[in-house]
């Protein structure tokens, strides 16, 4: 199994589950800015939409979009316990952590505020809706330890994206929950590692790009 992936994008969190799922994985890095892979190939001959993550399964299946690649890597390893059964009500409430991370957070939140390319009415507008949200899910973590009953695809994918807070400049000491979850949760073994592994590499990403 391959996943592509950029170094500290929302594919870290696929990174974090498949370490917490000790599953058999090559890692494919890919510039997003050039749309290549490390070997040169042209990454939208990969997918059309020319973003990461992408999950190449041993029989060639691909997979995109962050949320469907998770619950696949959880699917596939029940032993795990990264996504509750399917059916279940716990499952559902999964899919709207995994919504809300994806459609509140990633995409309208940090998205705006990241993009070097995005104009100053987008990161105002990004600004404006962050403290709801953010209310939002501080009010959930209020008392405890993950989304859900346990660690879950879904605090892979949060964990990951709360990471972009101080390039987005959002601080989350003043949602207080948030910010003990964040720290907690980046002190989790699978987290780290991923954190550590990744930003080394976007560090080398960044100085390539420097001497380009």
């Amino acid at each position: 199994m391959n996943l592509y992936f950029a170094p500290l994008a929302c594919s870290m969190s696929s990174r974090i589950a498949l370490y917490e799922a000790g599953a058999a994985t090559r890692f494919v890095q890919v510039d997003t800015r050039a749309h290549r892979v490390a070997d040169g190939a042209d990454f939208y001959g990969l997918t059309m939409q020319g973003q990461v993550p992408v999950l190449e399964t041993d029989d060639g299946e691909k997979l995109t979009e962050n949320p469907a690649v998770l619950q696949f890597i959880a699917d596939r390893h029940p032993e795990s316990g990264l996504a509750p059964p399917a059916g279940s009500m716990a499952r559902y409430r999964l899919q709207q952590w995994l919504n809300f991370v994806t459609s509140e957070l990633h995409k309208v939140v940090f998205i705006p505020l990241l993009d070097r390319n995005a104009p100053e009415g987008a990161k105002a507008y990004a600004r404006e809706k962050t403290a709801r949200r953010l209310d939002t899910l501080n009010a959930h973590l209020e008392g405890r330890e993950f989304l859900l009953e346990r660690f879950t695809v879904a605090d892979a994918y949060l964990v990951t994206v709360l990471n972009w807070a101080p390039f987005a400049g959002v601080d989350l000491a003043q949602w207080p929950a948030i910010h003990a979850y964040n720290e907690r949760l980046r002190q989790r073994p699978s987290v780290a590692r991923a954190l550590a592994e990744e930003f080394a590499l976007y560090k080398e990403e960044q100085a390539r790009r420097a001497a380009a």
